[in-house]
């Protein structure tokens, strides 16, 4: 039995929330959980590229928390609470995450151009693009439209992670000094 892959109920430039109600393509929520989308996209090449094992794992945990983030995002107000996964818990696991791979690595006092690595490079895409969601997420929130406030943290910490995650992966590359934004004379 085949499965079709496209049901053309969003032809018309709506789409369905969880819940009842259907809202435009271009409205904030699902602007939030489709820029989610791409950051787990990204995190899912970067994953694909790593060198650590400690990094795919992390990448796992974090993308199969997303797409529960995603659920809570793409749910009507009514029924948001249902599809709650992403709690206070989750932030503490990702800054636990942090903690560790911080104490491996040497943390730059400046801005660092990314691209030293093709895993650090992906893993600073899906940085910049966890960055987005974080601010149309916060947009939610302040809109009133999104009430969990651990999915702002949760996307703050994630960005945090990712950008330790690349300087893990350039160190194991041989890369271990990031290439610096302000360039010494």
């Amino acid at each position: 039995m085949s499965v079709q892959l496209y049901t053309r109920m969003g032809d018309d430039g709506y789409t369905n929330l969880l819940g009842e109600g259907r809202v435009a393509k271009h409205t904030p929520q699902p602007e939030a959980y489709g820029t989610v989308d791409e950051a787990s996209a990204a995190m899912g090449v970067a994953r694909a590229m790593a060198a650590s094992d400690l990094t795919r794992s992390a990448l796992l945990t974090a993308q199969r928390d997303l797409y529960r983030l995603m659920s809570e995002l793409a749910a009507s107000p009514q029924v948001a609470e249902r599809f709650r996964a992403i709690d206070a818990s989750r932030v503490r696991w990702l800054e636990e995450q942090i903690e560790a791979v911080t104490a491996q690595v040497s943390l730059p006092r400046e801005f660092i151009v990314p691209g030293d690595t093709a895993p650090g490079a992906y893993l600073d895409l899906a940085r910049a693009i966890v960055r987005r969601a974080e601010r149309l997420v916060v947009h939610l929130l302040h809109d009133g439209l999104v009430e969990n406030v651990e999915l702002g943290r949760y996307l703050n910490r994630l960005s945090s992670l990712l950008f330790a995650l690349e300087l893990h992966e350039n160190a194991l590359a041989g890369a271990p000094a990031p290439t610096l934004a302000k360039q010494r004379d």
